[in-house]
């Protein structure tokens, strides 16, 4: 079995090739759905006092969300024709959703490219049986998986012609809910560079085999082995993890995740569609599904409005107003005010990446500090007019218990630059206590396009002001400042993973006061109680690689504040820390990509 030690080239993640600018592939935006009066003369002979009519529930998925049979013919043509637009589309505009109902198919094989999800329509994984792969490779981008983002599979059972089935990604790339009769290989063909990962509520029978995977978070799953580790391998609840070694092997491992409750799906109740949400665990372990059908509610279709691209932000909060969810279809929405979520429960839930762009420096997305709010499936792009923040999780001042229904953001991601300038001051706040944020990648980009120091400024990644919150699977990378600043009490962190930004100019461009450069996870000084494990951060700076980080980690030092296995590397010597967490912890070294860790702190 191939062995990766953390010192080899090949578990450098980052190289010139990987900033360079693809080539963008763009799909046919559906057409907007707008509702009102019945007709112009209507609206004329009724004004003042008409009301507009009640926005209708459910309806079709329209035209980017594809939806198969076992009787369906051609479907291993439309799944390459698919992957044949998105494959290399890093940065283009199509986005699809890859819908199976429930039986049995033979001899496929999935390639997912770009904002492509795939997912079976039944209430358990096995309802939805694939004899063939889901694949995720790299020969696009020679080999080299480490931008295999923004994709994702969900809900199936797969048996791999070869026993094993690939899923070479980087961020941003959730496998949830997923059965493999088989092994799970993370690796690109060849065992060249990959940067993930995250696995959640998945069975794999046999055994994982990450390879190079600098770093991976699976959780509340079961696994029939785990092969090895480079840098930094993160469990909680998963049966069949290898035990804690950290920093050799770097693995660290959770008996149990102290508070989870999956992402919502869309299902199929006979010919209905409905979306299922899965209930709330304590201490969980294991998957939701393996004995059954799994615990939670379900709302029809009929009570989401399902919004296709081009729709106005005016009437998806009309939707919310009126009392229905949201079912965000493929595609891009332009949006010229925040959506505004203020009803205990709303779910707001996306398919294929579909992907919110605020205009002239608004707020995305807002909530109030409700109970129960579900946000799951969704991109933000940030828009070329600095938006103050892109995703506000309660108001400023929040303060309601939401312990025993609390808000989850679940596979929703941000995206400063890459795609086009983008600015933004703040990418996600959390106000709300008990918050879940379950698998996010928050990136100022590195590559693409409207990429630069300045051109896409974006100075914190997260700002958590709520109490009681927990991270689980937390990738935040390249802010100007820090890339998670934590005021809340009693905080938690399972797994997080940062790269600092690439492309600082200088020293003193990343100069924070007295000390050199900003911490990529800061635990503010006013913080009695917190607490964090498998966390990593790595620095990169290619532009002045003598820029010297003088930690990865800082927290007020106190005996609240604890943090199990840290880590920090310099890739190839581009910069280096001084330290780990606050004055602990030895500096990186030299052309190095050895870790320097610290097993507890304090």
């Amino acid at each position: 079995m191939p062995h990766f030690p953390t010192d080899s080239p090949d578990s450098v993640r980052s190289l010139p090739a990987r900033r360079s600018v693809l080539g963008a592939m763009a799909a046919t935006a559906a057409a907007p759905t707008l509702l009102g009066l019945s007709s112009p003369a209507a609206a004329a002979s009724a004004a003042p006092f008409a009301q507009p009519r009640a926005l209708p529930g459910g309806g079709d998925l329209g035209p980017n969300v594809i939806v198969f049979d076992p009787s369906t013919s051609g479907i291993q043509a439309k799944l390459d024709e698919v992957f044949r637009q998105q494959e290399s589309a890093q940065f283009g505009a199509g986005r699809y959703a890859l819908l199976f109902k429930p039986g049995t198919y033979n001899g496929l094989n999935a390639q997912l490219g770009f904002y492509t999800s795939i997912a079976g329509l039944g209430l358990s994984p096995d309802d939805t049986a694939i004899n063939g792969d889901v694949t995720v490779d790299a020969g696009w981008f020679n080999g080299n998986a480490t931008q295999n983002f923004w994709r994702s599979a969900e809900n199936l059972a797969l048996t791999p012609v070869s026993g094993t089935n690939r899923w070479a990604v980087a961020q941003a790339a959730p496998f949830r809910r997923m059965h493999v009769r088989g092994g799970l290989n993370l690796a690109p063909t060849g065992y060249g560079w990959a940067s993930g990962g995250y696995i959640a509520d998945s069975r794999i029978d046999g055994s994982v085999g990450p390879y190079s995977q600098q770093q991976w978070y699976t959780r509340d799953s079961s696994v029939g082995g785990w092969a090895n580790a480079v840098w930094n391998m993160v469990f909680s609840g998963v049966q069949g993890a290898p035990a804690q070694s950290f920093p050799n092997p770097p693995y660290t491992t959770l008996d149990t995740t102290p508070v989870s409750r999956e992402k919502p799906f869309l299902y199929l109740n006979g010919s209905e569609y409905r979306v299922f949400l899965p209930e709330r665990r304590a201490n969980a372990r294991g998957t939701t599904w393996g004995s059954g059908t799994p615990r939670g509610t379900s709302l029809p279709l009929t009570q989401f409005y399902v919004a296709k691209p081009g729709v106005t932000a005016a009437t998806l909060n009309a939707a919310l107003t009126q009392g229905l969810h949201l079912l965000l279809t493929p595609g891009i929405y332009h949006l010229d005010q925040p959506i505004q979520v203020n009803r205990a429960g709303t779910v707001v839930l996306g398919l294929g990446y579909a992907t919110l762009i605020p205009d002239n420096g608004v707020t995305a997305l807002r909530t109030a500090d409700v109970d129960g709010v579900r946000l799951a499936g969704f991109l933000i792009d940030a828009g070329p007019v600095n938006s103050s923040t892109l995703l506000e999780v309660g108001p400023t001042g929040a303060s309601a218990n939401h312990s025993a229904n609390p808000t989850t953001v679940q596979d929703v991601f941000i995206r400063i630059g890459g795609a086009g300038a983008g600015k933004a001051t703040t990418s996600m706040v959390i106000n709300s206590r008990h918050t879940i944020i379950d698998h996010t990648w928050v990136w100022r980009a590195d590559h693409g396009t409207g990429v630069g120091w300045e051109t896409n400024r974006a100075d914190y990644g997260i700002r958590v002001n709520g109490d009681d919150v927990l991270a689980t699977g937390l990738f935040v990378e390249h802010f100007n400042k820090y890339d998670v600043q934590w005021y809340g009490q009693r905080g938690r962190t399972i797994f997080f993973q940062n790269e600092k930004a690439y492309d600082a100019p200088n020293q003193a461009a990343v100069q924070n006061g007295s000390v050199k450069g900003y911490a990529a996870y800061k635990v503010a000084d006013s913080v009695t109680t917190h607490e964090g494990w498998g966390l990593g951060s790595y620095c990169y700076y290619n532009v002045d690689p003598t820029i010297v980080q003088h930690n990865g980690f800082a927290a007020p030092n106190t005996p609240g504040v604890k943090f199990h296995d840290l880590l920090v590397v310099s890739l190839g010597g581009q910069g280096q820390y001084e330290h780990v967490v606050n004055e602990t912890g030895a500096p990186t070294s030299g052309t190095s990509t050895v870790p320097s860790t610290v097993v507890s702190y304090p």
